[in-house]
Protein backbone atom coordinates (compact mmCIF):
# COMPACT_ATOMS: atom_id res chain seq x y z
CA UNK A 1 0.00 0.00 0.00
CA UNK A 2 3.19 2.40 0.45
CA UNK A 3 4.62 1.77 -2.45
CA UNK A 4 1.14 3.00 -4.41
CA UNK A 5 0.59 5.87 -1.67
CA UNK A 6 3.45 7.36 0.33
CA UNK A 7 6.15 6.62 -1.52
CA UNK A 8 5.68 7.91 -5.31
CA UNK A 9 3.74 11.39 -3.61
CA UNK A 10 7.31 11.60 -1.32
CA UNK A 11 9.69 10.76 -4.73
CA UNK A 12 7.59 13.48 -6.85
CA UNK A 13 7.61 16.29 -4.12
CA UNK A 14 3.52 16.02 -3.49
CA UNK A 15 3.62 16.63 -0.05
CA UNK A 16 0.11 17.53 -0.11
CA UNK A 17 -0.79 13.88 -0.21
CA UNK A 18 -0.16 10.11 0.16
CA UNK A 19 -1.15 9.64 3.85
CA UNK A 20 -3.50 10.24 6.33
CA UNK A 21 -2.09 13.19 8.56
CA UNK A 22 -3.43 16.74 9.12
CA UNK A 23 -2.34 18.78 6.22
CA UNK A 24 -3.26 16.16 3.71
CA UNK A 25 -5.59 15.57 0.83
CA UNK A 26 -8.45 13.54 1.94
CA UNK A 27 -8.82 11.40 -1.04
CA UNK A 28 -9.17 7.83 0.96
CA UNK A 29 -10.10 4.73 -0.06
CA UNK A 30 -11.61 2.68 2.83
CA UNK A 31 -11.95 -1.56 2.87
CA UNK A 32 -12.45 -3.90 5.10
CA UNK A 33 -9.61 -6.48 4.53
CA UNK A 34 -6.30 -5.61 3.63
CA UNK A 35 -5.84 -8.97 2.29
CA UNK A 36 -8.93 -8.25 -0.44
CA UNK A 37 -8.85 -4.66 -0.49
CA UNK A 38 -12.35 -4.22 -2.23
CA UNK A 39 -13.43 -0.52 -1.72
CA UNK A 40 -15.92 -0.35 0.49
CA UNK A 41 -15.93 3.67 0.70
CA UNK A 42 -14.36 6.19 -1.82
CA UNK A 43 -14.01 10.00 -0.41
CA UNK A 44 -12.25 12.45 -2.66
CA UNK A 45 -11.47 16.12 -1.11
CA UNK A 46 -13.03 14.65 2.13
CA UNK A 47 -16.56 14.27 0.38
CA UNK A 48 -18.12 10.73 0.20
CA UNK A 49 -18.09 9.96 -3.79
CA UNK A 50 -18.83 6.12 -4.00
CA UNK A 51 -20.36 3.70 -1.87
CA UNK A 52 -19.85 -0.17 -2.40
CA UNK A 53 -18.51 0.83 -6.31
CA UNK A 54 -21.45 3.21 -7.30
CA UNK A 55 -21.05 6.83 -7.41
CA UNK A 56 -22.94 8.86 -4.72
CA UNK A 57 -23.37 11.96 -6.95
CA UNK A 58 -23.50 13.10 -10.02
CA UNK A 59 -20.34 14.33 -11.76
CA UNK A 60 -20.59 17.59 -13.35
CA UNK A 61 -18.86 18.74 -16.48
CA UNK A 62 -15.60 19.87 -15.42
CA UNK A 63 -14.46 22.95 -17.72
CA UNK A 64 -11.09 22.46 -19.01
CA UNK A 65 -8.80 24.85 -19.21
CA UNK A 66 -6.90 23.84 -21.75
CA UNK A 67 -9.11 23.27 -25.01
CA UNK A 68 -7.97 22.01 -28.32
CA UNK A 69 -4.50 21.93 -26.50
CA UNK A 70 -3.25 19.63 -29.39
CA UNK A 71 -1.72 20.88 -33.04
CA UNK A 72 -3.72 18.32 -35.36
CA UNK A 73 -4.66 20.50 -37.80
CA UNK A 74 -1.62 21.00 -39.22
CA UNK A 75 -1.78 18.05 -40.63
CA UNK A 76 -4.35 19.27 -43.07
CA UNK A 77 -2.89 22.94 -43.01
CA UNK A 78 -1.39 22.36 -46.52
CA UNK A 79 -2.48 19.08 -48.28
CA UNK A 80 -4.46 16.16 -47.82
CA UNK A 81 -1.70 13.23 -46.37
CA UNK A 82 -0.33 11.17 -49.06
CA UNK A 83 -1.21 7.62 -47.92
CA UNK A 84 0.19 5.56 -51.14
CA UNK A 85 3.26 3.47 -50.67
CA UNK A 86 5.10 2.97 -53.82
CA UNK A 87 6.59 -0.80 -54.04
CA UNK A 88 9.87 -1.10 -54.88
CA UNK A 89 10.00 -4.64 -54.43
CA UNK A 90 7.32 -8.05 -53.55
CA UNK A 91 7.59 -8.64 -50.19
CA UNK A 92 6.45 -6.67 -47.41
CA UNK A 93 7.80 -6.54 -43.29
CA UNK A 94 4.24 -6.60 -41.68
CA UNK A 95 3.55 -5.93 -37.95
CA UNK A 96 1.74 -8.73 -36.40
CA UNK A 97 -0.65 -7.78 -34.09
CA UNK A 98 -2.32 -9.91 -31.01
CA UNK A 99 -5.24 -8.82 -29.03
CA UNK A 100 -4.56 -7.66 -25.81
CA UNK A 101 -0.95 -7.52 -26.52
CA UNK A 102 1.98 -4.74 -26.69
CA UNK A 103 4.23 -7.46 -28.02
CA UNK A 104 4.16 -7.85 -32.01
CA UNK A 105 5.03 -9.91 -34.26
CA UNK A 106 8.06 -9.02 -37.07
CA UNK A 107 5.94 -10.56 -40.27
CA UNK A 108 6.25 -10.65 -44.14
CA UNK A 109 4.41 -11.01 -46.74
CA UNK A 110 4.33 -10.92 -50.36
CA UNK A 111 2.83 -7.45 -51.31
CA UNK A 112 -0.38 -6.49 -52.88
CA UNK A 113 0.58 -4.25 -55.78
CA UNK A 114 -1.77 -2.31 -57.69
CA UNK A 115 -0.99 0.40 -60.53
CA UNK A 116 2.61 0.59 -58.87
CA UNK A 117 1.48 0.94 -55.48
CA UNK A 118 1.47 -1.33 -52.45
CA UNK A 119 -1.97 -1.69 -51.37
CA UNK A 120 -3.70 -3.37 -48.11
CA UNK A 121 -5.30 -6.92 -49.16
CA UNK A 122 -8.04 -7.40 -46.07
CA UNK A 123 -8.61 -10.80 -47.51
CA UNK A 124 -4.92 -11.95 -46.08
CA UNK A 125 -5.87 -9.54 -42.46
CA UNK A 126 -3.08 -7.25 -44.54
CA UNK A 127 -4.25 -3.37 -43.52
CA UNK A 128 -2.22 -0.17 -43.78
CA UNK A 129 -1.10 1.68 -41.21
CA UNK A 130 0.03 4.72 -41.39
CA UNK A 131 1.48 7.41 -37.91
CA UNK A 132 1.19 11.58 -38.90
CA UNK A 133 3.30 13.60 -36.86
CA UNK A 134 0.56 16.27 -35.22
CA UNK A 135 2.78 18.26 -32.72
CA UNK A 136 3.68 20.53 -35.41
CA UNK A 137 7.52 19.64 -35.69
CA UNK A 138 8.28 17.57 -38.74
CA UNK A 139 5.15 16.94 -40.12
CA UNK A 140 6.13 13.41 -41.25
CA UNK A 141 4.16 10.18 -42.08
CA UNK A 142 5.24 7.03 -41.44
CA UNK A 143 3.76 3.86 -43.68
CA UNK A 144 3.20 0.66 -43.06
CA UNK A 145 1.26 -2.50 -42.64
CA UNK A 146 -0.86 -4.50 -39.82
CA UNK A 147 -1.90 -7.96 -39.96
CA UNK A 148 -4.22 -9.23 -36.73
CA UNK A 149 -6.61 -6.84 -36.58
CA UNK A 150 -9.41 -8.15 -38.55
CA UNK A 151 -10.73 -5.20 -40.40
CA UNK A 152 -12.81 -5.91 -43.65
CA UNK A 153 -13.65 -2.56 -44.52
CA UNK A 154 -13.13 0.91 -43.65
CA UNK A 155 -11.00 2.90 -40.92
CA UNK A 156 -10.15 3.15 -37.44
CA UNK A 157 -7.91 6.14 -35.91
CA UNK A 158 -7.31 7.99 -33.12
CA UNK A 159 -4.91 10.54 -31.29
CA UNK A 160 -4.01 8.06 -28.56
CA UNK A 161 -0.81 6.24 -29.53
CA UNK A 162 1.58 6.19 -26.92
CA UNK A 163 4.24 7.54 -25.69
CA UNK A 164 4.22 10.29 -28.55
CA UNK A 165 0.71 10.04 -28.90
CA UNK A 166 1.23 10.86 -32.54
CA UNK A 167 -2.14 10.53 -34.82
CA UNK A 168 -2.73 6.73 -35.88
CA UNK A 169 -4.73 5.29 -38.51
CA UNK A 170 -5.05 1.61 -39.77
CA UNK A 171 -7.38 0.82 -42.63
CA UNK A 172 -8.51 -1.69 -45.53
CA UNK A 173 -8.50 1.20 -48.24
CA UNK A 174 -6.76 5.14 -48.47
CA UNK A 175 -10.51 6.98 -48.34
CA UNK A 176 -11.73 5.36 -45.10
CA UNK A 177 -8.02 6.36 -43.82
CA UNK A 178 -8.86 9.99 -45.06
CA UNK A 179 -11.93 10.38 -43.82
CA UNK A 180 -10.79 9.18 -40.13
CA UNK A 181 -8.12 11.21 -40.12
CA UNK A 182 -10.01 14.26 -41.51
CA UNK A 183 -12.57 13.60 -38.66
CA UNK A 184 -9.79 13.19 -35.91
CA UNK A 185 -8.71 17.00 -37.07
CA UNK A 186 -12.39 18.19 -37.22
CA UNK A 187 -13.17 17.00 -33.97
CA UNK A 188 -10.64 19.75 -32.02
CA UNK A 189 -7.45 17.60 -33.46
CA UNK A 190 -7.34 14.74 -30.90
CA UNK A 191 -9.94 11.84 -30.49
CA UNK A 192 -10.91 8.21 -31.53
CA UNK A 193 -13.12 7.51 -34.54
CA UNK A 194 -13.97 4.70 -36.76
CA UNK A 195 -15.23 5.19 -40.38
CA UNK A 196 -15.93 3.77 -43.83
CA UNK A 197 -15.87 5.20 -47.54
CA UNK A 198 -16.69 8.74 -46.74
CA UNK A 199 -18.95 7.80 -43.62
CA UNK A 200 -17.99 8.44 -39.71
CA UNK A 201 -19.41 5.81 -37.84
CA UNK A 202 -18.89 6.65 -34.10
CA UNK A 203 -16.61 9.16 -32.58
CA UNK A 204 -14.99 10.08 -29.21
CA UNK A 205 -13.73 13.40 -29.08
CA UNK A 206 -10.83 13.67 -26.52
CA UNK A 207 -10.18 17.68 -26.35
CA UNK A 208 -7.33 17.62 -23.71
CA UNK A 209 -4.17 16.83 -25.65
CA UNK A 210 -6.38 14.47 -27.74
CA UNK A 211 -5.83 12.34 -24.75
CA UNK A 212 -9.00 13.10 -22.01
CA UNK A 213 -12.22 13.95 -22.22
CA UNK A 214 -14.02 16.70 -20.41
CA UNK A 215 -17.29 14.70 -20.43
CA UNK A 216 -18.96 12.77 -17.52
CA UNK A 217 -17.70 8.97 -17.30
CA UNK A 218 -20.84 7.54 -18.28
CA UNK A 219 -20.69 9.74 -21.68
CA UNK A 220 -17.32 8.89 -22.61
CA UNK A 221 -18.09 5.02 -21.99
CA UNK A 222 -20.96 4.95 -23.85
CA UNK A 223 -19.18 7.01 -26.76
CA UNK A 224 -16.33 4.15 -26.64
CA UNK A 225 -18.97 0.95 -26.28
CA UNK A 226 -20.41 2.61 -29.96
CA UNK A 227 -16.89 3.20 -31.58
CA UNK A 228 -15.98 -1.01 -30.64
CA UNK A 229 -19.41 -1.82 -31.81
CA UNK A 230 -18.76 -0.16 -35.50
CA UNK A 231 -15.43 -1.11 -35.54
CA UNK A 232 -16.27 -4.92 -34.52
CA UNK A 233 -19.85 -4.95 -36.29
CA UNK A 234 -19.63 -2.77 -39.50
CA UNK A 235 -16.13 -2.92 -40.29
CA UNK A 236 -15.11 -6.81 -38.97
CA UNK A 237 -12.38 -6.54 -36.46
CA UNK A 238 -12.21 -9.96 -34.96
CA UNK A 239 -10.15 -8.08 -32.04
CA UNK A 240 -12.08 -7.88 -28.43
CA UNK A 241 -10.36 -3.92 -28.30
CA UNK A 242 -8.79 -2.68 -31.68
CA UNK A 243 -7.89 0.66 -30.75
CA UNK A 244 -6.31 -0.21 -27.32
CA UNK A 245 -4.09 -2.62 -29.90
CA UNK A 246 -3.78 0.21 -31.95
CA UNK A 247 -2.96 3.25 -29.74
CA UNK A 248 0.90 0.29 -29.25
CA UNK A 249 1.73 0.14 -32.73
CA UNK A 250 3.82 2.86 -32.23
CA UNK A 251 5.22 2.52 -29.14
CA UNK A 252 8.77 1.61 -30.41
CA UNK A 253 10.04 0.74 -27.11
CA UNK A 254 8.38 -2.49 -26.94
CA UNK A 255 9.22 -5.88 -29.91
CA UNK A 256 9.08 -6.71 -32.17
CA UNK A 257 8.73 -4.68 -35.23
CA UNK A 258 6.86 -1.25 -34.76
CA UNK A 259 5.75 1.78 -36.96
CA UNK A 260 6.62 5.76 -36.11
CA UNK A 261 6.27 8.82 -38.09
CA UNK A 262 10.04 8.69 -39.15
CA UNK A 263 9.39 4.71 -40.46
CA UNK A 264 9.50 1.27 -39.49
CA UNK A 265 11.27 -0.20 -36.19
CA UNK A 266 12.93 -3.24 -35.57
CA UNK A 267 13.02 -2.95 -31.33
CA UNK A 268 15.23 -6.03 -30.98
CA UNK A 269 17.98 -4.31 -33.08
CA UNK A 270 17.24 -0.67 -31.98
CA UNK A 271 17.10 0.55 -35.81
CA UNK A 272 14.94 1.38 -38.70
CA UNK A 273 14.06 -1.15 -41.51
CA UNK A 274 12.87 -0.47 -45.51
CA UNK A 275 9.23 -1.74 -45.29
CA UNK A 276 10.35 -3.37 -48.47
CA UNK A 277 12.46 -6.66 -48.56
Amino acid sequence: FRMATLNPSEWFGLHDRGAIAPGRLADLIIFDDLANPRARLVYSGGVLAARDGRLCSSMGVQPTAIPETVRSRCILSCDTPDLRIRASAARIRVIGARSDQLVTEHLTFDATIHDGYAAPDPTRDILKLAVLERHGRSGGIGLGFVHGLGLKRGAIAGTVAHDHHNLIVIGADDASMLTAIRAIVTMGGGGLCATVNQQVLASLPLPVAGLMSDRPITEVRAAYDRLLDAARRELGSSMRDPFMTMSFMALEVIPKLKLTDKGLVDVENFCFVDLFL
